[in-house]
């Protein structure tokens, strides 16, 4: 609210998926907690994208700026910061990404980020469904 954020979620109905409830949470809140901290953006999207016989396939996404192409590969690495200055401000340890990364390994799925069409960061990631 401080921030002007808006957040739209285009997921329709209960999604039934196996796994530990605490990590599969973190993986929600953490991407969330990211884009709120970082976006510069307005907006901040989450979308069911496929649905396939055994996975679930999401997208995250804001709309601000992003980071340089080079950098993304860091972003689920322990402790890296794109903007260490401003992460300390913001009291970001480096954790959430690499904690989202290995939630979603745990549970059999895989992820990756790119800079998206929006403008900002956009998350895409897979998690089994409870079949």
């Amino acid at each position: 609210e401080e921030r002007r954020l808006a957040f739209n979620c285009n997921i329709a109905g209960p999604l039934w998926m196996e796994g530990d409830p605490v990590l599969l949470d973190s993986i929600f809140e953490n991407l969330m907690n990211n884009a709120i901290a970082y976006s510069s953006g307005s907006a901040i999207f989450i979308e069911l994208k496929e649905k396939s016989e055994e996975t679930y396939t999401f997208t995250f996404a804001d709309d601000g700026v992003g980071v340089e192409e080079n950098q993304l590969h860091y972003l689920f690495d322990r402790f890296y910061r794109v903007d260490k200055g401003r992460s300390r401000k913001l009291g970001g340890t480096g954790l959430g990404l690499s904690i989202v990364k290995n939630a979603v390994i745990h549970h059999g799925g895989t992820i990756s980020v790119c800079n998206g069409e929006r403008g900002g960061l956009e998350f895409t990631f897979t998690l089994k469904r409870n079949l």
